[in-house]
């Protein structure tokens, strides 16, 4: 029997061909076959729902018109009807065919034989309706059809449970086969959201053999990640990590899982980012070299993907703090040395990266800066760099510390520090693929509007007129990155110099609205609102602003 689970969307019929197939299954190649492609045709059954619902009976009839077949098939499959929701979605497409209004006897017949489906799925689900069939040899055991399979799934779920203590007695000792261990895996797949057999799911997810090839049905381990990830069940955490480093594809999955659900929401603070962050688990299992440079390469694809956008940005360097966070909590002696997650980088330069802000002193912070940039320019400027699959793994190293950079354009401001080497590593972050004479060029300009607001940080107060000049470079620049960088510098300018706050909201609305900068701002409010609350800085006038701000600005992160 063809084990090939991978098939279009909304092939008809090839789920055809298997409903003819599978008959009532009653064999047991046939309900290892079922079990495999569960999942995929409860997919297909939503996406066939989703169609019929749009377009009523008679055209549902005419573009599918083996339809009643395959619905029909569907329905006495008890592997089917007794898998998640599957039942209830046949119900629904059932409801899409009926004829509220029947015209002619062939209608009639149609609506009589949905009434008759639906009454036997609703006699065998938990809904138990007194007028619904039962059938004679269900009948003969004393049971309702509804009792029947409740007790039916009971007993599987109790027989695998029974199982499992038979198994993991057997797993210490290297006693049990690979072919029982993936036998039991397939069984497993329509039951996998049953509270009761969690410890058989941990036990088959920690176990690996002897053999060096995947002893777990792919399709097991696809249903344990969805199920994870839709919080139908629970598992420990060493179970989750042992699913992510054996299957790569659920890793993935799991990535991309939170990646779409932080960017579809909106979030207020760094701290409800962290908090959907930790939830995933993913930082924690990242503190496994293969599981990092997996999440790391994916996070790499979504910045192509999205030019770089601020929320990807933000998304990242929290990932990268959790981890940190995650790895430092770790066995030291489990630890895996940092080389290990970022293989090919300049170890100094990785070093200081890593240090946080909040073990030096802030009298130590222009310094530290001025040595990663030197580093950092060192790299870059290195003829043996090679391509600009080079260039863009140190900008990305870089990008994933983004603290130290809003810290940067702040010293910049606040400190009295030589400003080259910060300004050069604000260019590098915001125009990375500028070769040396562009970023020269490019320096000039950040350059002038930097000395420009320089003049006026002691300022007592300040107008808008005071800081046209710097709002004009901003809006006429050619160069967009520039563009990000000279708005990162006004920004933080805005928020640091007393002077300037009461015509900081008019000011950063007027950017916003006249520039491509609305999200970037945003970000930068957040991600400083968080460090100076967690640096326990006591500016109360820059905290009031950065909450009336925020408050009032409705870009995402």
């Amino acid at each position: 029997m063809a084990q090939d689970t991978t098939v279009p969307k909304l092939n008809f019929e090839y789920w055809l061909d298997k409903a003819i197939e599978w008959g009532q299954a009653t064999t047991l190649e046939s309900q290892k076959d079922v079990c495999l492609h569960l999942p995929q045709l409860q997919e297909f059954l939503h996406q066939l729902y989703e169609t019929l619902k749009d377009v009523g009976s008679i055209a549902a009839i005419q573009q599918f018109p083996l339809i009643g077949q395959l619905l029909g098939r569907l329905c006495w499959n008890p592997f089917v009807i007794g898998y998640d929701e599957s039942q209830k979605t046949l119900m629904w497409c059932l409801c899409c065919l009926y004829s509220s209004d029947p015209q002619n006897p062939v209608e009639l017949k149609a609506n009589s034989w949905i009434r008759s489906l639906l009454c036997h799925l609703l006699s065998s689900s938990k809904w138990e309706s007194n007028e619904a069939e039962t059938s004679p040899f269900i009948s003969t055991l004393g049971y309702t059809s509804a009792d029947y399979y409740c007790h039916l799934v009971k007993n599987v779920s109790i027989l695998l449970i029974i199982n499992h203590h038979f198994i993991s007695t057997y797993m210490e000792l290297s006693l049990v086969s690979a072919s029982r261990v993936s036998a039991v895996s397939v069984f497993c797949v329509p039951l996998i959201t049953l509270p009761d057999l969690s410890p058989l799911l941990e036990t088959l997810l920690l176990y690996h053999g002897g053999s060096p090839k995947e002893i777990l049905c792919p399709e097991f381990l696809e249903a344990v990640n969805e199920a994870f990830l839709k919080k139908k069940i629970s598992l420990p955490e060493s179970a989750v990590f042992s699913l992510w480093l054996r299957h790569l594809p659920s890793l993935e999955k799991a990535t991309l899982h939170l990646l779409d659900r932080l960017v579809s929401i909106q979030l207020n603070s760094l701290e409800e980012v962290a908090c959907v962050i930790k939830d995933s688990l993913l930082p924690q299992a990242a503190s496994h070299p293969a599981i990092f440079r997996v999440v790391n390469e994916i996070f790499k694809n979504a910045l192509l993907e999205t030019d770089g956008t601020s929320e990807v940005m933000t998304i990242i360097q929290v990932f990268t703090q959790l981890f940190l966070e995650a790895r430092q909590n770790q066995n030291k002696q489990h630890a895996f040395p940092l080389k290990a997650y970022f293989p090919g980088h300049h170890q100094p330069l990785l070093r200081a990266l890593l240090r946080r802000p909040s073990e030096l002193p802030t009298t130590s912070w222009p310094q530290h800066l001025k040595n990663i940039s030197d580093m950092l320019r060192a790299l870059v400027e290195d003829t043996n760099i090679g391509s600009l699959t080079g260039l863009f793994e140190i900008w990305f190293l870089v990008a994933c510390f983004g603290e130290w950079l809003d810290i940067a354009a702040e010293q910049l401001l606040k400190a009295a520090v030589q400003p080259d080497a910060l300004l050069w590593l604000l260019s590098f972050y915001y125009c990375p693929q500028n070769e040396n004479q562009q970023r020269t060029r490019a320096m000039v300009e950040v350059q002038a509007v930097y000395n420009h607001l320089m003049m006026l940080f002691s300022c007592s107060d300040l107008s808008l007129r005071d800081l046209e000049a710097a709002v004009h470079r901003i809006r006429d620049t050619e160069q967009g990155c520039n563009q990000h960088l000279l708005t990162h510098l006004l920004t933080s300018f805005l928020l640091f110099s007393s002077g300037a706050h009461t015509v900081a909201q008019e000011c950063i609305y007027h950017i916003t609205e006249t520039t491509d900068t609305g999200k970037e701002v945003y970000g930068l409010l957040i991600r400083t609102a968080h460090r100076l609350h967690h640096n326990g800085e006591e500016n109360q006038r820059t905290v009031k602003l950065l909450n009336e701000l925020l408050q009032k600005l409705t870009w995402k992160v």
